[in-house]
Parts: C-alpha cells; sequence; structure tokens
C-alpha cells in the first residue's frame, strides 16, 4: 500500500525539481579497450563451425558461434570475417527435420542429395579463412599433418590449404591479432555417444598438452584471445530425453508374461507403472543382462529400437546405447579435469575465460534471454538442434555472449551482446 501511495505523490515531485532541465542520455558506443581486432580467427570444432541439425549447412554456418562473435566484433573494428560455406541447406548431407511419425513430431530425414561443389575444396576461389571451426575435431586433430587430406577430416579437406597442412598451421597463416579457442567437448564426446564401448577420452594429461602446444603458438606474436570451457557432457537432450524407466507397462497380462520370460533372472522384474529397461551388461554373470538403475542414461538413437523392435523389455538394449553410472562418472571426472586445464591455460596465457560450463547449467533449470525462457529439453527447450547435441542458432548465439562477456571483461572493451531471441528456433512443420 505504501507503494501505492507514492506512485501518484511522486510525479509531481519530479515535475518540480526536474522543470526547465533536458535530460542527457549516454550513447553506448563499442570500442575494443586493449584488443587489436584486425583479423580475428575462430578455431575449435562443430560449436565453432554452426554444425545443427545432425549437418554442416550454410545457414547454420551464418548463424555459427564464431560468425555471430564476428559480427559482433565488427562494431568494435574488426573488418572481414571469411567462412567456409556450403553451397546449400543440405551440405555434406544427414540433415534433420521435424516431421510427423505415427503421430507424433519427430526428427526426420531431410531428402535431398549432396551437391558434388559441397565436397571440392574451396581454398583457391574462397580462401583463406577465418572460420576454423571443424566438425569432429577433437584437440590433437588440430595439429594433424593431412588432416585436411582425402583420408582426413571431409569438413576441413573441402577448405584447407594444402592436403598436408594442418588447422594450426592455416590459422596462423592469417596471423591472427584475436583468436577464439573452443576445442575438446569432442575428446570426450566419442565415448559417450558410443555409450562408453568406444572412442576412448583423451587423458587429461594429453589435453593439457596439446591445448598449451596450441596456444602457445597462436600467443607467440602477441595475440589476446578467449578460450570457452567444456558443459557437462551428459547434460545434452541426447543422453536426458528418454528416462531409463520409460517402460511404461499397463497391462497386468504384458507385466505378467514378462515376468515368466525373464524367471531365470532374479535381478530382474516388472510391476505396473513405470519399469526401468533392460540393457546388455556382460559384466553381470552369467545372465549378461539387467535393468537400468536410477541415474544411468539411454541415449536417444536408442528411441527406434525402442519403438520398433521392443528393446528394453524382449530386447536387451546394446551396450552402446546407454551409458552406466560408472561410465557417467568418468565423464564427469573428465570435464572436471578438462575446465580446470582450461581456467589455468587462460590465466598462463592472459585469454578471456568463456564460461560455457555455467551457461548450460544455468540452462538446465530454466534461463532468460528476451524474455524468453531456453532450457536443454529436446525440441522444445530451444538451446539444441535437432540432432540433441549441437547447439540451434539461439544457443549459438547465447554461447557468443558467453565469450563476449568475457572479452570484455578481461581487455576491458565494449563488444555488445546479441538479442539471442531475434535467432530461430526449432522450425516446425
Amino acid at each position: 500500500m505504501k507503494f501505492m501511495k507514492l506512485k501518484y505523490i511522486l510525479p509531481l515531485f519530479y515535475v518540480l525539481l526536474f522543470a526547465g532541465c533536458e535530460a542527457e542520455i549516454d550513447e553506448y558506443t563499442p570500442h575494443a579497450g586493449e584488443l587489436d581486432l584486425t583479423t580475428y580467427v575462430a578455431i575449435g570444432n562443430s560449436l565453432t563451425a554452426g554444425f545443427a541439425d545432425n549437418a554442416l549447412y550454410q545457414t547454420g554456418q551464418l548463424n555459427s558461434m564464431g560468425n555471430i562473435l564476428a559480427g559482433q566484433l565488427m562494431h568494435a573494428g574488426l573488418q572481414e570475417f571469411n567462412q567456409p560455406l556450403m553451397k546449400d541447406e543440405f551440405g555434406l548431407g544427414g540433415r534433420l527435420m521435424l516431421g510427423v511419425v505415427s503421430g507424433s513430431l519427430l526428427p526426420v530425414p531431410m531428402p535431398g542429395e549432396v551437391d558434388p561443389a559441397n565436397m571440392a575444396n574451396i581454398f583457391a576461389d574462397e580462401g583463406p579463412f577465418h572460420n576454423m571451426g571443424i566438425p569432429g575435431a577433437r584437440t590433437n586433430h588440430l595439429m594433424f599433418p593431412g588432416y585436411g587430406s582425402e583420408q582426413g577430416n571431409p569438413y576441413f579437406a573441402r577448405f584447407a590449404s594444402s592436403p598436408a597442412t594442418t588447422v594450426l598451421e592455416d590459422a596462423l597463416a592469417l596471423d591472427p591479432t584475436f583468436f577464439s579457442l573452443w576445442i575438446g567437448s569432442n575428446d570426450i564426446l566419442g565415448y559417450a555417444l558410443s555409450g562408453g564401448e568406444d572412442n576412448p577420452i583423451t587423458p587429461p594429461a594429453e589435453y593439457e598438452n596439446y591445448l598449451n602446444m596450441i596456444l602457445a603458438s597462436l600467443t607467440e606474436n602477441g595475440a589476446k584471445g578467449a578460450i570457452g570451457n567444456i558443459a557437462d557432457i551428459a547434460s545434452i537432450p541426447l543422453f536426458n530425453t528418454i528416462p531409463y524407466n520409460a517402460l511404461v507397462l499397463t497391462d497386468p497380462n504384458i507385466v505378467a508374461a514378462l515376468n515368466e520370460a525373464y524367471s531365470v533372472a532374479p535381478h530382474v522384474s516388472f510391476s505396473l507403472g513405470a519399469n526401468p529397461f533392460v540393457v546388455e551388461d556382460a559384466a553381470i554373470q552369467p545372465f549378461g543382462f539387467r535393468q537400468l538403475e536410477v541415474g544411468e542414461k539411454v541415449l536417444l538413437t536408442a528411441l527406434p529400437g525402442i519403438m520398433e523392435y521392443n528393446w528394453g523389455s524382449q530386447v536387451f538394449i546394446p551396450a552402446e546405447y546407454y551409458l552406466s553410472n560408472a561410465q557417467l562418472d568418468e565423464i564427469a571426472v573428465a570435464v572436471d579435469a578438462y575446465n580446470g586445464i582450461i581456467e589455468d591455460a587462460a590465466s598462463q596465457f592472459g585469454l578471456a575465460l568463456a564460461d560455457i560450463q555455467s551457461l548450460m547449467q544455468q540452462a538446465e533449470t530454466g534461463i532468460y534471454f528476451d524474455a524468453i525462457e531456453f532450457t536443454t529439453a529436446f525440441v522444445t527447450g530451444g538451446m539444441f538442434s535437432l540432432d540433441a547435441v549441437h547447439m540451434s542458432a539461439r544457443g549459438n548465439a547465447a554461447a557468443a555472449n558467453a565469450f563476449i562477456d568475457a572479452i570484455n571483461s578481461t581487455y576491458n572493451a565494449g563488444i555488445p551482446k546479441v538479442h539471442v531471441g531475434q535467432f530461430n528456433g526449432i522450425i516446425f512443420p
């Protein structure tokens, strides 16, 4: 009630106090602060390149973290940022779109054929390039000779300066005065995507060695930069869309039939309601299977098998389609170790540190940009694309703002942030 009274008294007070005065508004002027923005190079993996919806395509590249950040740096003096753009919206294939499947909206393959022009090397005609984000790249790949050859990475092969060059060499050839580096997630992600069955995690000591070698080269001539840390790999939608106990049984006869089928395995039982899926586990002898435990995660890629082939009930979910609690612990330990290494490197080389991990932790429960709530939920959350691993245009914009916050704080710069809500979300049919 006190506020309501003041509401009517204060306007008259302000009219009397400020009568005859003109308001002065300080106009914000973007500025580079301590940065030299003559040449900016963005180095990293798919998150820098703009890979989304399971493909690298032109609109995704235009909405990449690297390109969004470059666009904001242009307000403070950057003149050029050249990207190795695909020729169309299909890229090298595999792009997903939302479609109706059995009455439900689900990601489905986008129809189309790969244009051979997307596979041809474009360096001579269009290079050199400032966005050196390479989908699929692990940290050591940035220094791997031949990574741009036909036997290497097809995304780098299409714009490498030569088959024998390295990503780092091509980046250094531009003599960058400022760089962003966001690398390391694939060193852990490959293991997670395989259900812990393949692609071992790069040991933290090796990751530290690779990272420091890269940063020493990038800063040798005085370049400043920003480095991003690693989000919690197990928090992305691919691992959090199918609950461990999503086998919902409503028919007593089916419950009885399943219990009869598994009667030889006393550690497996079913009841009406939500039940843990049955999964392959060679460590459980002599059975070779068990039910999932609380906290364990089913990969979204298991969904077709669950829907079409009764995975998780009549058929075990294969080991490569879920993560056990022990495997999740391995992933969490690696993420923490990597982020400690990144923080130390930022301090050692005088770099801005973009806290992507905190950004994604906030998004897990809901974070607001431009009065719009964003979460990490699949499709509806807004932060991730349809492949449930890579960010959407809006997610990339939020990540770019995290880099900008770090850059402004570290280098006394005034780089304006983007409006996340102005970028497209998931397109519905």
